[in-house]
């Protein structure tokens, strides 16, 4: 196994609540209502589809940037407040880097709301992190996890990602890697190279290594 990755919000730390608050105070902002129900179209993607679908639910004549920042600036203010880190997941965090395994963060929020984060969870667990700002094509496209894979020097087909989403879900598997599914908001269906669990707790190195061709 020459790496693991984690996505963050929803299967590293428990954001996807604080997400649907922050949603919801923007919302309100642009003049309209927001629910669960709209939530759910956006787990996994960046913040550009959820500033586009925000604004398109809305009908509010507000530039994407300034909604953006009122995103950004709500996610880092409630998450520097602290995060929970889903069970499980410092657990694993531990078991890998007792084995030596590199282990990376890949997710499709901004760099700054990463940053919010690692603040609490500790950055130095991490070998790489790639957010949103390091690259062209966020998930579902596979460049986060190939581009995650290539700073670790590592083969796609040997490492495993631990997802929460099917965005997340499609990109890891396009990339060639196996997954670990812990669903949250949407079902992730198993398959082939695929190992879907209700909990990281769930979850011991070996079980990652047997999902390896």
């Amino acid at each position: 196994m020459d790496a693991v990755f984690f996505d963050m919000d929803g299967l590293l730390v428990d954001s996807e609540r604080v997400w649907l608050e922050i949603e919801t105070e923007v919302m309100a902002r642009l003049g309209a209502a927001w629910t669960p129900e709209h939530q759910a179209h956006l787990v996994g993607g960046s913040m550009e589809s959820t500033v586009g679908y925000m604004l398109a639910v809305s009908g509010a004549d507000v530039g994407p940037q300034t909604v953006a920042s009122w995103m950004t600036d709500g996610m880092v203010r409630r998450l520097t407040q602290g995060v929970r880190v889903m069970p499980g997941a410092s657990e694993l965090l531990d078991a890998l880097r007792d084995e030596g395994v590199p282990v990376g963060l890949v997710t499709s929020s901004l760099k700054e709301i990463a940053d919010a984060v690692l603040k609490g969870v500790g950055r130095d667990r991490f070998d790489v992190v790639v957010t949103a700002d390091d690259v062209m094509r966020t998930k579902p496209d596979p460049e986060p996890y190939l581009t995650a894979a290539r700073l670790l020097g590592a083969e796609p087909v040997r490492c495993v990602v631990l997802e929460d989403s099917p965005n997340g879900v499609a990109a890891a598997t396009a990339a060639g890697c196996a997954v670990v599914a812990v669903p949250s908001l949407l079902p992730v269906e198993a398959a082939p190279g695929r190992l879907v669990v209700s909990s990281l707790q769930e979850v011991a190195v070996a079980d990652l290594r047997a999902l390896l061709p």
